[in-house]
């Protein structure tokens, strides 16, 4: 793309440039984290890569960048000027009304980002950004760079969305059946979950939601965080509808195969992160796949103090081993912190309660956890699919509900703590008692879904693997944004 009379020209070496792909992520744990395994991952294929985030962002990769320095790899976090006041969200603020505000303002990082790009010596490979930064669109125009999105959500949502919106229906599901339209197999929704699940319920949201699918309508393709052999026909009919390639690159996490590696995907400077090897050793003292693992995430917050109970005395009640992570903002009342102090001496030696962040990769991973309480983000459950662990379903808002559809009934690794029919009514402790023997329980069923599950495990790693398909899918997504004479570097 030529420049014009008032762009500053991209200046030119004698050099051939190396290949060098510029990542824009989100703020927030759910979208940095498997943004900081991307870019790693073809860091690790000999590219260039640069993350361009708000400086509050940057300091949650620093993990990535320990182990990209570490690992030689060339990878560097860039840091754009943005004000302090608007670099992330107020603590225990998470509403739909401030994250607007923040996705907003962050529109402001298109002149800095654009001025980085220009500053360059070459003209970058791609730009690959988040779906909720749509404002990098004009941007890579401008400066006449490709751009791919990257889709957080399961490519089950993913679709479940697309289709929705292609038909006009996001803001009614029908009178009386709520359809998703165009699937590969029916996908039925009651309207509570239809308006959480696709943020009808958010009419703030309109504007920013349409800057977000014209985004994706002008991108050259997306990333998703998914493999074959577990999504592989909705990958196929999500790539058939945008009309654009959808490269199934993941599972990213499964690239982190050191202690260390895990370790960063903790901020690990936060006061709350926990002593992993006290939580590691009391995992050694419990016997193969006995402990159920329980933790939402980090935006779900319970209905304190109540909700809380419920879930320890459902804990108790499922008769079985537990570790229960709990943020510190759900015991921020006296009245919670004396409950859940008792609650601990009660159950000291058959349960174990972390308050703060933790290594959820390094838990899953470890022999003794044989199921996993999960809100259902996709993080979350595809790690926790990927390693083998099958879950109980807690969805709380967004693409939550329809991932647990993906886990209990088009998977088949899933128990639901809800009833399908009233997928949003409060959660007792009878509820959860229930979900986690289910899960942990013997019997016919049980088996069949922990063989599912492991399963789906063993094709994730073989997904990544040399000539697996994530694995071949990253080789050719890195030819086609390549410069001649750069293929040397790809297929390793």
């Amino acid at each position: 793309m030529a420049a014009t009379e008032t762009e500053k020209p991209i200046i030119r070496t004698s050099a051939p440039p190396p290949p060098h792909f510029v990542l824009v992520p989100l703020f927030g744990q759910g979208h940095t984290i498997p943004m900081g395994d991307l870019a790693c991952l073809l860091a690790e294929r000999g590219v260039r890569v640069s993350v361009v985030t708000t400086p509050v962002n940057a300091a949650r990769l620093q993990g990535v960048a320990d182990r990209a320095r570490r690992a030689m790899l060339p990878l560097e976090i860039v840091e754009l000027p943005f004000p302090p006041a608007d670099d992330g969200l107020p603590p225990g603020s998470a509403s739909g009304d401030n994250v607007i505000r923040l996705f907003l303002a962050l529109y402001r990082l298109a002149g800095p980002l654009e001025a980085y790009l220009r500053a360059l010596p070459w003209r970058p490979s791609c730009i690959i950004s988040d779906s909720c930064n749509p404002w990098t669109a004009g941007v890579a125009r401008s400066v006449g760079v490709p751009r791919l999105f990257f889709n957080g959500p399961s490519c089950f949502y993913s679709l479940c969305r697309h289709n929705v919106a292609t038909h006009g229906l996001l803001h009614d599901g029908g009178d009386t059946a709520y359809v998703v339209p165009g699937m590969p197999l029916r996908v039925e929704m009651t309207k509570e979950t239809w308006s959480a699940a696709f943020l009808n319920c958010m009419p703030k949201w309109e504007a920013f939601l349409e800057d977000v699918r014209e985004g994706m309508r002008t991108a050259d393709g997306a990333v998703v965080n998914t493999f074959l052999g577990l999504e592989e026909q909705f990958v196929a009919c999500y790539e058939a509808g945008l009309g654009k390639p959808v490269w199934a690159l993941g599972p990213f996490f499964l690239n982190n195969r050191d202690e260390q590696a895990l370790a960063t995907r903790v901020d690990k400077d936060k006061p709350s992160a926990v002593d992993q090897s006290a939580v590691t050793a009391w995992l050694d003292t419990m016997e193969q796949s006995a402990v159920i693992y329980v933790c939402f995430g980090s935006l779900p917050r319970m209905l304190l103090p109540k909700q809380l109970y419920e879930v320890g005395h459902g804990l108790v009640g499922s008769g079985k081993p537990f570790l229960w992570v709990v943020k510190e903002s759900e015991t921020a009342s006296p009245e919670a912190q004396e409950w859940l102090q008792a609650f601990e001496a009660r159950t000291a030696g058959k349960g174990l309660v972390m308050r703060g962040w933790v290594s959820q990769l390094a838990i899953l991973s470890h022999r003794a956890i044989g199921g996993f309480v999960t809100h259902c983000g996709w993080n979350s459950l595809l790690e926790s699919v990927a390693l083998g662990v099958p879950v109980v379903t807690w969805p709380h808002f967004g693409d939550q509900f329809l991932n647990e559809l993906l886990a209990v009934e088009v998977l088949g690794v899933g128990v639901p703590v809800r009833d399908a029919a009233v997928t949003v009514a409060p959660v007792l402790r009878g509820h959860i008692a229930r979900a986690v023997s289910e899960l942990m329980g013997g019997g016919t069923v049980a088996q069949e879904r922990r063989r599912k599950c492991k399963e789906y495990g063993e094709r994730a790693h073989r997904a990544i693997a040399k000539g697996g398909s994530s694995h071949q899918n990253l080789t050719q997504l890195l030819q086609s944004f390549m410069p001649s004479g750069s293929k040397e570097f790809l297929d390793t």
